[in-house]
């Protein structure tokens, strides 16, 4: 027989207030907001673009290709998915187990850090100005830069059976931001933008050399500085998993 004593050293200490099952209706419940959030913002972008009247703001699929190339759209649309997936593990094979696979918990730690940055990003740079994707809608605004962030934090330092990931997880991390980077600056200039007209269009003022004096230099000095966003707060999130997982 197993002594009390063996038996207590032996248990896995609880890393979460709520259950996995419970932490799956969270999960799902956050990402149905996200979901709402996008397809709302859609829905406006893409009215707009149907009700005006030149020939480069009414292009439905320039119109739709430049939402989805928002880094904000793209990180919640990828947060959302994460989430679905997390819960449904955690109510079937995560029944049986004591901690996330390990293709789970990257999938988790990457989208996080890009939902976390996306938030720093939009409220210390970006609040207030009104970006290229039409009229924004308030409501789906929030969620998509201050809701959705929140809730791919607390899965980051709440939810339960989170695995232990190696530092080298960082290097999955940063592949998504570099690929995005180098495909809007090489997308750029060969779009109209359908809301002025010029011939190129960015999704964020910073990126645009065409805003400032010393061009590319300046872009250059923001994506160096985002870059070490990026890398510092994936770095915090590998590290959180370090302390809480298993």
């Amino acid at each position: 027989m197993t002594s009390p004593d063996h038996t207590a050293s032996t248990q896995r200490p609880r890393t979460s207030a709520l259950t996995p099952s419970a932490w799956a209706v969270v999960r799902l419940l956050g990402a149905a907001a996200i979901i709402a959030a996008v397809l709302g913002q859609l829905s406006v972008t893409l009215g707009n673009a149907l009700s005006d009247p030149t020939p480069h703001g009414s292009h439905l699929p320039t119109v739709a290709a430049n939402f989805l190339s928002f880094f904000t759209i793209e990180s919640n649309i990828l947060g959302a998915l994460a989430l679905v997936i997390a819960a449904i593990w955690a109510l079937s094979a995560g029944r049986r187990a004591d901690v996330e696979p390990r293709w789970l918990g990257v999938l988790i730690a990457s989208t996080a850090t890009y939902m976390i940055v996306t938030g720093v990003v939009y409220n210390v740079l970006l609040r207030g100005i009104e970006l290229p994707q039409g009229q924004t809608v308030a409501w789906a605004n929030e969620i998509l830069h201050v809701v959705g962030p929140l809730i791919l934090l607390a899965e980051v330092l709440f939810a339960p059976q989170r695995r232990r990931l190696g530092w080298g997880t960082l290097g999955v991390i940063v592949a998504f931001p570099i690929v995005w980077c180098a495909y809007t600056l090489i997308r750029a200039n060969f779009i109209i933008a359908p809301a002025t007209g010029l011939p190129y269009w960015y999704p964020y003022p910073f990126l645009n050399p065409h805003n400032f004096d010393a061009g590319y230099g300046v872009v250059a000095l923001y994506i160096i500085g985002i870059a070490a966003a990026i890398i510092a707060i994936g770095a915090g999130v590998v590290w959180v998993s370090r302390k809480r997982g298993h």
